[in-house]
């Protein structure tokens, strides 16, 4: 069966179904494999060998060991201060809410299950480090598209955050061949997360309808919409996966198929021969 773009429109209106199942198909995760980026700390050498003695000789792990181990103290030993009733403090739990006195019986008795589910016990480290390279993970998605573009040599605009462009509400990711006459638009979203890609989709929607004004649905859309999608939570919902199909006419590509983007779009036309 060929791709959703790689034939024509009415064939995909027609067919929507198997089309979505298509597009769910070449989806992929992204949560799991996240960039590091400059902030991210491996483990150190006293995790893995955590009874070989630290050479403390070097003026910078010293450093760092004793200003760790001082902060460390100095929060545990104090109790949280006291805020406004709309606030809470992130040490005001367990373990921390009466300094010492309340860390004790923690590693006496052990912490209760339900303790262990509580989000700001556990300090979400993780979730912290995902949150700090976003950004990162969203540029995967959108190097790829450079990529494709720069290989071709096809002149394009890539917009900033929140940057506002003549003739769009809100700017789209890419626009070629630049803003002052845009032939193509590309979106390229990322999420985890179903009830963020629906709001992903309504804005594919709205360029889409944007490119359709003044026209009928006969005539060809003012410029081409294609949108570039990575992430399980695209996969969700199907229905939202059908309005996708139709706002960019069947022009939906994901990272497993981003080597196809410029032979099965109007991309091709713009190629430096």
């Amino acid at each position: 069966m060929p791709f959703h773009f790689e034939v024509p429109f009415a064939q995909v209106a027609a067919n929507l179904d198997a089309y979505v199942d298509e597009v769910f198909g070449a989806l992929q995760s992204e949560f799991l494999n996240l960039p590091k980026g400059e902030g991210f700390v491996d483990y150190r050498r006293i995790r893995m060998s955590p009874l070989t003695p630290l050479r403390l000789n070097n003026g910078v792990t010293s450093g760092r060991l004793s200003a760790m181990v001082v902060t460390a103290c100095k929060l545990l030993t104090e109790t949280p201060p006291t805020v406004p009733d709309d606030k809470i403090y992130r040490l005001d739990k367990a373990d921390t809410k009466n300094g010492l006195a309340s860390l004790q019986p923690l590693a006496d008795l052990g912490v209760p299950y339900a303790m262990l589910l509580y989000e700001r016990f556990l300090g979400r480290p993780f979730a912290g480090h995902r949150d700090s390279v976003s950004e990162l993970v969203g540029d995967i998605l959108e190097s790829a598209i450079e990529t494709q573009l720069a290989t071709s040599k096809i002149s394009f605009r890539k917009t900033k955050r929140a940057e506002r462009v003549t003739g769009f509400d809100q700017a789209p990711d890419f626009i070629v061949p630049d803003e002052f006459n845009p032939e193509i638009v590309i979106e390229a979203k990322i999420t985890e997360d179903d009830g963020t890609a629906r709001d992903k989709v309504t804005r594919v929607q709205h360029l889409g309808s944007l490119s359709m004004q003044g026209r009928s649905d006969a005539n060809p859309p003012r410029f081409e919409v294609i949108a570039c999608i990575a992430g399980r939570g695209f996969g969700v919902r199907r229905e939202d996966m059908k309005k996708l199909l139709l706002a960019t006419r069947g022009k939906v590509f994901t990272l497993q198929n981003m080597p196809r983007l410029i032979d099965c779009t109007r991309l091709a036309e713009f190629r430096a021969l």
